[in-house]
């Protein structure tokens, strides 16, 4: 009757650590994002750094006063049951400054 339970957990935080990696390569590739922006590559290109490292990822750009910010989120699933959104954001001065 236990062994069934702790294979659960043990898959369970098995997922939770993907997740979790899946979040940190996240936020690196929205910062890589911004700092491109920031330096006057177009979007196209923050896009395709974000696809390029989380693969189903999405990405929006915005410009707010000196700051260029991207935002990057894709859908995660922890088994066949549990699926949730990740969402990384990261902003860089415009121009370079």
């Amino acid at each position: 009757m236990a062994l069934p339970a702790v294979a659960l957990v043990l898959l369970l935080g098995a997922g939770a650590l993907a997740a979790a990696s899946r979040q940190v390569a996240l936020q690196d590739a929205a910062a890589d994002a911004a700092r491109l922006l920031g330096r006057g590559e177009d979007t196209a290109t923050a896009a395709r750094i974000v696809h390029a490292a989380v693969p189903g990822a999405g990405a929006s750009f915005a410009s707010t006063g000196d700051l260029v910010c991207a935002t990057a989120t894709v859908r995660v699933s922890v088994g066949a049951v549990i699926s949730f959104p990740l969402r990384a954001s990261s902003c860089a001065l415009d121009g370079g400054r």
